[in-house]
């Protein structure tokens, strides 16, 4: 038998889920257009963009507006999309600006 049952709605980890799809379909999007702008404008951007939305997609899932986006834990989820799109926006702002790598770096010695 199915977790969906006809009539009563999705069910997330045994109990009713009220969510549905929650802010799945406006990460989707997001995650979309920064692929775009990444392939089709430049690629520095285009990660920044990525980055930028798992981010917001971390800040959804810690605020408890699951839907979709709910996977595992609510701790896992929210650590690795975060970690994800903290280094995707550092990698492109590396990317795009080399003196600020270098300055980073002169604080470690390097």
């Amino acid at each position: 038998m199915s977790q969906v049952e006809e009539g009563e709605g999705a069910h997330v980890n045994g109990r009713p889920s009220d969510e549905g799809w929650g802010p799945y379909p406006l990460v989707l999007a997001g995650a979309a257009l920064g692929v775009l702008v990444l392939f089709l404008v430049d690629a520095e951007w285009g990660g920044f963009a990525l980055g930028a939305v798992l981010l917001v997609a971390a800040a959804v899932r810690f605020a408890g507006y699951g839907g979709a986006l709910a996977v595992r834990a609510k701790g896992v989820d929210v650590w690795t999309m975060a970690v994800l799109g903290a280094a995707l926006v550092v990698t492109a702002l590396f990317l795009e600006y080399p003196e600020l790598k270098a300055q980073i770096l002169a604080l470690f010695g390097r």
